[in-house]
């Protein structure tokens, strides 16, 4: 079978509007290049590593591919639309760089493997770190490794949004915690979660690619605590029988790794479902929506406890009082 390989050059802030983007009109897979400049100052608060390999990328630029059938896509009318979608990021705050798109025939065989040798294992912290199914990694004493398939459209870990809400996590979360992973993707939190300790875990996403994925990746990981349901963010805690969600209402902790305007949507029902002193860690985002997700937490009645950035991304710490 062939394929349409779309290469979208932006910027790094624009990556994950992008991919959902993508993901939305169909994309079979979705990859992501950043910088591999190792110049730029990164943040060791939490004792992170960064092992990423270099490339010729300039400093704060993306290279995405998007894949999409022959046989079900009009190429013309995505390549259109991806145009007007990137052109519009400017009104969220996100610069797309050079706005700069292009497109080409590929075998299924090209794309479905070969983006595989630029993902390694990655420290994430002293702690964790994330590896492949398909490498070889001999974990040293205390090392917690998060074996991932994450398929082509969901996080590896070596995203700053990623990596920075694994670090963060790893800080606040408490062994027999319950918590809920709004927005699991390919279940790198929720699997983390678990990993650290969590007694239950219910990892929720709208995308039943990313349910999938998640419940692969949870296997992977021989974890039987976690629970992965299909829900438009926490929107299922109404709409089924509670013993069915694995976790214990309310719960000490809820993180999200998504965008920020949609983090502000369902901040009063992470508050209604935390307990008192109950914590929620929120990233994906941009340094420039910062203030827009503190504002609503506070409204809310959290109190911002911590934030923790990498590069232009933020993660807030906010507790229910």
């Amino acid at each position: 079978m062939q394929w349409y390989e779309i290469t979208i050059y932006t910027t790094e802030e624009a990556t994950e509007a992008i991919s959902d983007y993508l993901h939305q009109l169909g994309a079979g897979g979705v990859s992501i290049e950043e910088s591999g400049s190792l110049s730029r100052p990164r943040d060791t608060s939490l004792g992170q590593w960064y092992e990423r390999p270099l490339n010729d990328i300039p400093e704060g630029e993306a290279e995405m591919k998007a894949y999409f059938s022959e046989e079900g896509a009009d190429i013309e009318a995505v390549l259109e639309q991806v145009r007007n979608f990137v052109h519009t990021l400017p009104k969220y705050g996100l610069d797309p760089g050079k706005e700069t798109i292009s497109w080409r025939k590929v075998d299924e065989e090209d794309w479905a493997n070969g983006w595989k040798q630029y993902y390694k294992p990655v420290r994430i912290s002293n702690r964790l770190t994330v590896k492949p199914t398909w490498e070889e990694y001999e974990a040293s004493p205390g090392e917690i490794v998060i074996e991932l398939d994450p398929g082509m459209a969901f996080g590896t870990g070596t995203h700053p949004t990623t990596s920075l809400c694994l670090r963060t996590l790893e800080r606040y979360i408490q062994p027999g915690d319950d918590v809920i992973d709004v927005g699991t993707g390919s279940g790198i939190l929720a699997i983390a979660a678990g990993l650290l300790g969590a007694r239950r875990v219910l990892a929720l996403d709208l995308d039943p690619v990313a349910v999938s994925s998640t419940r692969e990746n949870v296997c992977l990981n021989g974890l039987s605590q976690i629970t992965v349901m299909e829900s438009d963010l926490l929107s299922i805690l109404d709409q089924v029988d509670r013993s069915e969600l694995g976790v214990e209402l309310p719960v000490q902790l809820v993180v999200s790794n998504i965008l920020a305007e949609i983090i502000v949507t369902f901040v009063q029902d992470v508050y209604a479902v935390l307990k008192e002193g109950g914590l929620f860690i929120a990233s994906g985002i941009i340094t420039a929506k910062e203030q827009l997700v503190v504002d609503r937490l506070q409204e809310v009645g959290f109190r911002v406890e911590a934030r923790h950035e990498e590069e232009d991304w933020v993660a807030l710490v906010a507790r229910k009082p």
